[in-house]
């Protein structure tokens, strides 16, 4: 079972790599199409069987690169059995790019942590900025402390700052990448003018290159009483797409216009809400 796995998430690379991207085959799926309130419950069952999975693998010792890259992907492929399609593109520049970068990206829903790691691992060990609650979640909290994630209070951003800053230099001089989500909050519309500057401050202490990301992924949106668990739209598309690397002038600003530019514009032509910037 275990090569079978391995032998799955290295396809999953080689596809990455030499088509830049990935595309979700065309399947019929008979019963959520039919009945699309079955695609949430399957959708769940499957979600937390992979979690429990993963987090006893976790419980067990070193979650090392290639066992999250599997876990991520087992999350990734519920998805598309439950009819989401995928569009994954622009990771060219990350294929050219040696050595490690800040990721900055827009946050909509709880697949992002989940999905990434499976495509971002393909091309260097990373890590990410999580809130430090999620660390003490039943079941997912042994697996995201298992990854070695910067965790962050958010109650003090002055300290929250000075701990990226610090631990996210560490953790790329010592060859790991850094994943940023600047929003405060996962939401389905992307508030520009909330959108901070951390990721392009500590890509300018670092001396790496910015990397935005893209991501519609409200295929599961957020739940009103429990956040994690909203509903599932088979019908919406994921988009997963990255912009090239960006190193840092000056004092960063016009870099981070750069990225909230490639966001806004993205999220726009895939039909999804942008509240812009106030000038």
């Amino acid at each position: 079972m275990n090569l079978k796995r391995s032998m799955e998430i290295d396809q999953f690379w080689h596809i990455l790599k030499t088509d830049f991207g990935y595309q979700s085959p065309r399947k019929h799926r008979f019963l959520v199409e039919k009945f699309p309130f079955c695609a949430a419950f399957i959708y769940y069952i499957q979600l937390f069987g992979v979690i429990l999975i993963e987090s006893l693998t976790a419980c067990k010792g070193a979650y090392e690169r290639k066992a999250w890259a599997r876990g991520s992907l087992g999350v990734f492929k519920i998805v598309e059995t439950v009819g989401g399609r995928y569009n994954v593109s622009g990771l060219k520049g990350l294929i050219d790019h040696q050595g490690p970068l800040v990721y900055v990206a827009n946050h909509m829903s709880l697949l992002d942590t989940l999905v990434l790691p499976c495509i971002l691992l393909a091309f260097n060990s990373v890590t990410f900025v999580v809130k430090e609650g999620l660390l003490r979640y039943p079941v997912l909290g042994s697996i995201i402390r298992a990854t070695h994630p910067i965790a962050v209070t958010r109650q003090n951003p002055r300290e929250d700052l000075k701990l990226v800053l610090n631990k996210g230099q560490t953790s790329i001089s010592q060859g790991c990448s850094v994943v940023i989500f600047p929003q405060a909050t996962r939401s389905a519309v992307f508030d520009a003018a909330s959108f901070n500057s951390l990721g392009v401050k500590l890509a300018r202490k670092a001396g790496v290159p910015v990397v935005p990301i893209v991501l519609k992924t409200d295929f599961q949106g957020n739940g009103r009483i429990i956040k994690d668990m909203g509903p599932v739209d088979p019908r919406k598309g994921l988009y997963i797409k990255f912009g090239k690397p960006i190193n840092v002038d000056g004092n960063g600003r016009v870099t981070h216009q750069q990225i909230v530019r490639f966001i806004s514009e993205n999220l726009t032509a895939w039909g999804a809400k942008v509240n812009p910037s106030v000038s």
